[in-house]
């Protein structure tokens, strides 16, 4: 599960962030200030939501403060080139301004931590090997479609975690794109095929009812 800290002195912009967030399946604090969120040490989370105009130190003195800056969007009614060149100088990942769309946001967080998460080339399932970078299964003959190795990766980040089908849908295909879950269970079933010694019995590749998918390595 992804850790994020929101940093946002506007309280209902805040909580009804917080609220989406955690539905989504993030964890996620907040602070309303720069000093509470350096308190909870900001380098310990997976990405920063940071608003650049704070009572006392602001966005931008917070991000100079840290040693190891997190992955961050910042989020802010600034639309200036120069802040958005001060924030990409901080090493900012991305910059939303206000008032923003919240699908636009939820697919920015997703890209940001996707590019920010470890890199895992390779996945074994018993004497099966897929090679996340060249999109190959070895071990067993069986080809599958690009969007498998894109829906394994969004697995394995949150591996032995439930993954609800909406998470898995927005990862994989984008929160813009209408599909259906036929579409996903039908895509479910190929990598079964491809990974389980019985699909009909997958001891990986499991589902949780009522929710989604766990992937157990």
């Amino acid at each position: 599960m992804s850790k994020i800290l929101l940093v946002e002195d506007e309280m209902d912009l805040a909580n009804g962030l917080v609220d989406v967030l955690r539905l989504k399946g993030y964890q996620v604090d907040h602070a309303d200030s720069a000093e509470k969120a350096a308190e909870l040490g900001p380098t310990g989370y997976d990405l920063l939501l940071l608003d650049v105009s704070l009572p006392g130190q602001s966005g931008f003195e917070l991000l100079r403060s840290l040693p190891v800056k997190p992955a961050t969007i910042m989020l802010t009614s600034r639309s200036s080139e120069m802040d958005k060149v001060i924030g990409f100088e901080l090493g900012i990942e991305d910059y939303v301004t206000k008032p923003f769309s919240l699908l636009e946001l939820l697919a920015r967080i997703q890209v940001v931590l996707r590019r920010a998460a470890p890199k895992t080339q390779a996945l074994q399932f018993g004497p099966v090997l897929l090679d996340l970078e060249r999109f190959t299964v070895t071990g067993r003959e069986a080809t599958l479609p690009a969007k498998a190795f894109d829906m394994l990766k969004v697995l394995h980040q949150r591996r032995g975690q439930a993954v609800s089908r909406d998470e898995l849908i927005d990862g994989v295909w984008g929160v813009d794109e209408n599909v259906t879950q036929r579409t996903l269970n039908n895509l479910i079933v190929k990598i079964r095929q491809a990974i389980e010694a019985d699909p009909e019995q997958p001891k990986h590749l499991l589902t949780v009812h009522g929710v989604g998918y766990r992937l157990e390595m």
